[in-house]
């Protein structure tokens, strides 16, 4: 997995791409809704660039998958831990849970895969009560 500077923007859009493609299906929804919040402005990434930070995130974690069939086998707690890691300024942190919540809640299913990277963050960066009200209602997203 290639690493990014500390707080870079592709150090927090590569989370908000992990919530995105984790469940193994990008729709329509999440990437209008990535798109209306502005993620690539959000972020400071240049126009056209968050599409190719996905597409990175896709080919190493492509590169791990090889005979297993799932891109996110290889994404096990020490390598979600040390991508988490990358990210450490309380500000971004919030910005990037804001906008992987975003995408996680645009099809109004959020999936196991999305909830387990956005809990993961949580725990990590330990979340603040703003965070935490982030989480509830992507949890009541997720049981109704």
């Amino acid at each position: 997995m290639r690493s990014y500077s500390r707080n870079s923007p592709e150090a927090a859009a590569r989370i908000v791409a992990l919530v995105l493609i984790s469940d193994g299906h990008v729709c329509r929804s999440e990437v209008e809704a990535l798109q209306h919040v502005q993620v690539e402005q959000e972020l400071g990434l240049a126009p056209g660039s968050f599409t190719r930070v996905v597409q990175t995130l896709c080919e190493d974690l492509l590169m791990g998958a090889y005979g297993s069939g799932s891109m996110m086998c290889s994404v096990d707690q020490a390598t979600l831990a040390s991508l988490l890691a990358e990210v450490d300024e309380s500000g971004l942190q919030s910005k990037v849970l804001r906008l992987a919540s975003a995408a996680a809640e645009a099809d109004r299913h959020l999936a196991d895969a999305e909830a387990v990277v956005i809990d993961a963050a949580r725990q990590h960066w330990n979340a603040s009560d703003t965070d935490q009200r982030i989480a509830a209602a992507t949890k009541a997203l997720q049981s109704a």
